[in-house]
């Protein structure tokens, strides 16, 4: 597609007033309006003429297999010109659905022969299926009179799930620190409280292990070695209700759940426990069987892309009843969610006080950094003092929820989002240490 550019639009109402002052004063000189308007028509011919042929213009675009809910991936470009000109500045802009950010054009400059490249960064927003649905490249000619404009379509479609890629790089860098001081992150033999066998006790060993009775049927001192407990139940419990589907730096706080549920799902498969992926909202959804071995991850991270964003409100009464019938024996439950204010937590409290009659529960939230933000801000106006108060009111009553929760046995955890992950491998790794399940 060929348009003329402002400049030129410009130029041709430039002479607008000498053609009117003609046509009322001196309708004879009609050629000199003709011949300006003629003129920058000219000028527009020959710009269309020396600018680069959309005919000999190709794109080809790469693009990710699958994109990862915080994380960003390039599409990498290449603009040839297989023949004639080539543009002083291109601009491209790449058209996207609404789960990915939107993406600003770029003006390129420079080629490489007769080709450029360039990455566009795709950033992911939410899961679904993000789609590039098409490229715009738009030049102008030398006298800039004209621009050309080429539209590529793509309709290319593009996965989204959970940051499994962060995950992986987590792991890895938590068992490589500490396999590098010659420390285990699983405890196996030595530790835990399981029986495993007797052995000569030698120096260094725990006094406590010493098995009195055997040690005198052998006349020498025998110690007993434990091992850490295996096949526990952890049940995952994702509220995907409306308040967990609002973002969080960007992205929204079920995802970043997710992620670090998926991170302790691949420490625990690794240390032989049992895992269960269930989410909720207004009603009971997701659930699955509890899943064993490595190999599970895999379907972990299929089920976990499935958890959907809901506009409604968590039925805490529905979703725990529900998932407290499915348990057959002591669980360590993991519920992700979140509160406003102490009103809104009674029946989430009261619900979770039932699961701690039978269960090892673990209450998972995130840090309100917006709260804590109107806090500490400067009082430069009244309006800051009052967003000030407001906040350290809903940040007290939020306090409040958290410290009842500690007084029922259950676990919580609030933190940043960065160190949500750490800090949730942290507790389970101590309540497996403290023999809590």
């Amino acid at each position: 597609m060929i348009s003329p550019t402002p400049r030129a639009i410009f130029l041709m109402l430039l002479g607008a007033p000498l053609l009117v002052a003609i046509a009322l004063l001196r309708p004879e000189w009609w050629i000199v309006c003709a011949g300006w308007i003629g003129a920058i028509s000219g000028l527009m011919l020959i710009d269309a003429v020396m600018s680069a042929s959309l005919r000999a213009f190709r794109v080809e675009i790469e693009s990710p297999p699958l994109l990862y809910v915080g994380g960003s991936d390039p599409a990498d470009l290449s603009l040839t010109f297989e023949s004639g000109a080539l543009p002083r500045r291109i601009e491209v802009l790449l058209e996207v659905n609404e789960f990915l950010q939107t993406i600003p054009p770029a003006g390129l400059r420079g080629w490489q022969g007769r080709t450029r490249a360039y990455s566009l960064p795709l950033t992911p927003t939410r899961r679904g299926m993000a789609q590039l649905v098409k490229l715009w490249s738009r030049w102008t000619g030398p006298l800039g009179l004209i621009q050309k404009r080429h539209v590529h379509p793509l309709e290319r479609d593009i996965p989204i799930t959970p940051n499994i890629r962060w995950v992986k790089d987590e792991a890895i860098r938590i068992y490589s620190r500490d396999a590098e001081f010659g420390i285990k992150t699983q405890f196996e033999r030595g530790d835990g409280s399981e029986f495993d066998a007797l052995r000569e006790f030698t120096t260094g060993m725990d006094r406590r292990a010493i098995d009195w009775k055997h040690s005198a049927r052998h006349r020498h001192l025998l110690a007993k070695e434990f091992r850490t407990e295996r096949n526990h139940n952890i049940v995952f419990a994702f509220d995907t209700g409306r308040l967990m589907s609002e973002p969080l730096g960007g992205v929204p706080k079920i995802d970043r759940a997710i992620n670090a549920g998926l991170l302790l799902s691949f420490v625990s498969l690794r240390n032989g426990d049992r895992t269960m992926v269930y989410g909720f909202d207004a009603k009971p959804g997701l659930m699955s069987g509890f899943m064993t071995g490595q190999r599970s991850f895999t379907k972990a991270q299929d089920l976990t892309a499935q958890l959907d964003y809901s506009t409604e409100e968590a039925n805490f009464t529905l979703a725990l009843s529900s998932l407290a019938s499915k348990l057959e024996r002591r669980s360590l439950i993991i519920i992700f969610s979140d509160f406003v204010d102490t009103i809104s937590a009674e029946l989430m409290l009261e619900n979770i006080r039932r699961l701690t009659d039978r269960h090892l529960v673990v209450f998972a939230t995130f840090e309100d950094q917006a709260l804590s933000d109107m806090v500490d801000a400067p009082p430069n106006t009244i309006n800051d003092v009052t967003r000030a108060v407001i906040a350290d009111t809903l940040m007290a009553e939020r306090d409040t929820v958290l410290l009842r929760l500690q007084r029922m046995g259950v676990q919580v955890i609030e933190s940043k989002p960065e160190a949500f992950g750490p800090e949730l491998i942290s507790r389970y790794l101590q309540i497996k240490q403290r023999d809590m399940l």
